[in-house]
């Protein structure tokens, strides 16, 4: 679900404030049938905004499992990282772990991978927080390419390397909630 699919024209802005945002998240969450869900997955901005607030708040009864912080290695970003994981504690959300986004760059005539900033911290940032480190995910034009086409990559480009990154991710993130349903 988006906001966009409810818009008259793609150049339409939304300027709303912390209400109208909120009753618009709460009738997403109240009157869209999901249907049986194994994942429910909210992209949401970052920092500790109404909108992670309002989803937290709306899903307590039902128990998430967690919250997968997503990063870029620059070092303000981690610094907003700081206040979402204070954010999640606050609010009893387990942090399943984090990603690390756009660590790289896939050149799309050789494949190779150019380090985007090679000084990243994001690994040793999850560490010291005793936060799974789940993996980085790096630019890849293919994917780019797919999102705009609505196309999967996995299909288009199985060797990617955002395929793989994508897919080690995933493997570990249903490994871990595994683990943890079995343990509860």
């Amino acid at each position: 679900m988006s906001v966009a699919s409810l818009l008259e024209a793609d150049s339409t802005a939304v300027v709303w404030r912390g209400p109208r945002k909120t009753a618009l998240i709460k009738r997403f969450l109240k009157d869209t049938f999901f249907g049986r869900l194994d994942c429910l997955i909210f992209d949401t901005p970052p920092g500790t905004s109404d909108e992670h607030l309002t989803v937290v708040k709306l899903l307590k009864n039902a128990n998430p499992n967690g919250a997968v912080i997503v990063t870029t290695p620059q070092t303000v970003a981690l610094d907003v990282i700081k206040k979402e994981l204070d954010f999640c504690r606050k609010m009893s959300l387990p942090v399943l772990g984090i990603v690390e986004n756009m660590s790289s760059f896939i050149c799309p005539c050789c494949q190779e991978q150019w380090d985007l900033f090679p000084d990243s911290t994001v690994e040793s940032f999850a560490t010291e927080c005793c936060i799974p480190y789940l993996g980085r995910i790096p630019l890849d034009p293919n994917l780019t390419q797919c999102c705009e086409e609505g196309s999967s990559l996995e299909t288009s480009c199985p060797l990617s390397p955002a395929v793989q990154a994508l897919s080690t991710i995933a493997k570990q993130l249903t490994t871990r909630l595994t683990l943890n349903t079995a343990t509860q």
